[in-house]
């Protein structure tokens, strides 16, 4: 295996911990306006996540820096290629980011209100899009013998891209339902868990499908078995939600995520961007990446500085582990 190939699966290792954790993230803001009855639930919802979700987001940063800095081409047209979708979803997080914070600055009803509309919308926003924009990457976009995207915003927006942001929708408010359920107590945490098995049983159909369609068109036997573990996953957390077993319904619910994020590298592989217009013109693996040296460069690098973030960050959670409710919140926020 060469370096290039080695920060493939680095870089796939990045975005499928980054969907792994910021799926919650999503999920509970989603579940703001559909699991919280009034602004205390809400901000217990808020506060499940609140220590943690500024360092889930490290694993995107960390994701497109390796991008950029492992395959420049790769990074190139598909920032300009998919230029306001990504701006989106960037504005998106940045919102979400400061509503976090100002929310409870006042305590004027109006002011809290505007800033929970700002967290449900730019959680739910992200959570679709980056849905429609994997899609487009696994199923080739039109890209030139230049390695210029040359297809129209519209061409993003077709069926197959459009199920994968139902996938990651229903997905990621299902693993962030389970995760409100291991995280709080009282009668939020009763509802989470019934919600949970709804929300479940949604994105299991269209995990099948969305899966399905990309193993029927550019699958392997590898990637079947990932599809395979997807599918189990899914079904055992379904179970364990059942059953009142949150802390393994969490566990599996990643897990689904996990595979069906690794599916979709494996069917990508060794391209990171088809073209649709002619296969030769499609960005691989060695005609995007960078030099040797600078890959050489990057993995020592990385080999020192990953191990690290990711104890720290595994500290933060064991920290932060006990279940909240709404007793904990003051009669003002």
């Amino acid at each position: 295996m060469q370096l290039h190939d080695v920060w493939f699966v680095l870089i796939a290792f990045l975005w499928t911990g980054y969907f792994f954790l910021e799926g919650f993230d999503f999920g509970i803001g989603v579940l703001t306006k559909l699991l919280a009855r009034d602004r205390r639930e809400r901000r217990v919802l808020i506060n499940t996540i609140g220590p943690v979700w500024d360092g889930n987001e490290v694993w995107l940063i960390s994701a497109a820096g390796a991008t950029f800095a492992a395959f420049p081409e790769w990074y190139a047209t598909l920032f300009s290629g998919f230029y306001l979708p990504l701006l989106v979803i960037l504005v998106c997080l940045i919102v979400r980011g400061v509503a976090f914070e100002y929310r409870h600055k006042r305590p004027e009803e109006r002011w809290q209100r505007n800033w929970e509309q700002a967290i449900f919308w730019a959680s739910l926003v992200p959570a679709v899009l980056w849905g429609v924009v994997f899609g487009n990457i696994v199923r080739g976009v039109p890209i030139d013998a230049h390695k210029e995207y040359v297809g129209t915003l519209l061409d993003l927006f077709n069926p197959y891209a459009l199920l994968g942001g139902l996938v990651t929708l229903t997905l990621f408010t299902f693993h962030g339902a389970v995760f409100a359920s291991l995280k709080t107590v009282g009668d939020i945490r009763g509802r989470a868990r019934k919600l949970a098995t709804v929300l479940g049983l949604v994105s299991a159909v269209l995990v099948v499908g969305f899966l399905g369609w990309t193993q029927a068109d550019q699958g392997d036997g590898t990637s079947l078995i990932a599809v395979i573990v997807a599918v189990v996953a899914l079904v055992a957390a379904l179970v364990a939600n059942a059953r009142g077993r949150e802390g393994w319904a969490f566990a599996f619910s990643g897990i689904a995520i996990a595979a069906a994020v690794t599916m979709l590298f494996l069917t990508l592989f060794p391209n990171v961007m088809p073209s649709t217009l002619n296969e030769s013109w499609s960005l691989t693996v060695s005609n995007a990446s960078s030099s040797p040296y600078t890959l050489k460069i990057m993995t020592w690098g990385a080999g020192i500085a990953a191990p690290l973030v990711m104890l720290y960050q595994a500290w933060t959670y064991w920290v932060f582990r006990k279940r909240i409710g709404t007793q904990h919140i003051a009669e003002s926020h």
